[in-house]
């Protein structure tokens, strides 16, 4: 796993439960958890830096028996996933075709140096989509760039702003987005949502929810049966009146120009992979 960079940024002040902003308690939690996981064979060094272990504490409220069957889960999991294979050997040929029918990227940074997220679930085409690719690959697909998030993008972003970068600022655009669609792939985003919650937890720092059409307020209570309220606090649902709000957040020249910014990257902004996990 990538380390993170020295704080050169004078002026960042951690979130609380994070390394440089624990509690007395907090600090001898996690202490507590890498000897427990030591002591019982469990501890894999490349990817259980403290960073990585205070996530899943914060996932449980620092309550250490349900963090440690957080993280034993997670790595059953990544057994039975075959992530490491993922990591090493995946290859998604049907990118290009992909995004036509599912736009899902990341691009550049916010205000706050995270990684910005975009899907538009609004240009959902599912016959075209799977007439290109499954459900499978999708979430393998997934699974490898959350693995790219934590161990490039993150440190590129932390390098760049000068301080530690542990979650993104997703941007969810539903304008035009079918209900029926929806409902077609509703297996695929539980599976997602899953796979997220539980093996990748505390990676979203904010969400805007833009074009949220009428009705969005029923798929929403659905969606949130999967999320957690922490999660849920996160998430922020707006009409077509997002752009000031998006503008507040992302600076214009990171923004992609069709949610008001002025990015307009020459090979599309969904296929630039533009950011400074890039640059280096």
């Amino acid at each position: 796993m990538a380390t993170q960079p020295q704080t050169t940024d004078t002026c960042y002040q951690p979130p609380p439960g994070r390394l440089g902003n624990l509690t007395p308690t907090q600090q001898q939690t996690l202490q507590k958890f890498k000897e427990e996981l030591e002591a019982e064979g469990h501890f894999v060094p490349e990817r259980m830096d403290d960073a990585t272990l205070l996530r899943f504490l914060r996932a449980r409220k620092f309550d250490l028996a349900k963090a440690k069957a957080m993280i034993l889960a997670t790595e059953q999991w990544r057994k039975d996933f075959g992530v490491d294979n993922i990591v090493q050997t995946f290859d998604f040929k049907e990118a290009a075709e992909v995004d036509k029918y599912y736009p899902q990227y990341y691009h550049k940074m916010d205000k706050d140096g995270r990684p910005v997220y975009v899907e538009r679930l609004g240009l959902l085409d599912v016959k075209a989509l799977y007439a290109v690719t499954t459900k499978e690959r999708q979430l393998q697909r997934l699974v490898y760039e959350y693995e790219r998030f934590i161990s490039e993008r993150l440190p590129a972003c932390a390098r760049a702003v000068g301080h530690s970068v542990e979650t993104c600022c997703s941007i969810l655009d539903l304008s035009g987005v079918s209900i029926i669609d929806f409902w077609r792939v509703k297996d695929y985003i539980n599976a997602a949502a899953d796979i997220y919650q539980n093996h990748y937890p505390e990676c979203m720092g904010k969400m805007y929810v833009i074009n949220a059409p009428w009705g969005f307020a029923s798929i929403f209570n659905f969606v949130k049966k999967w999320l957690d309220e922490v999660t849920v606090a996160k998430i922020t649902v707006m009409g077509s009146n997002y752009k000031e709000t998006l503008l507040a957040q992302i600076p214009a020249e990171n923004l992609p120009k069709e949610f008001g910014g002025s990015c307009n990257c020459v090979e599309g902004c969904s296929l630039s992979d533009a950011g400074p996990w890039k640059e280096t």
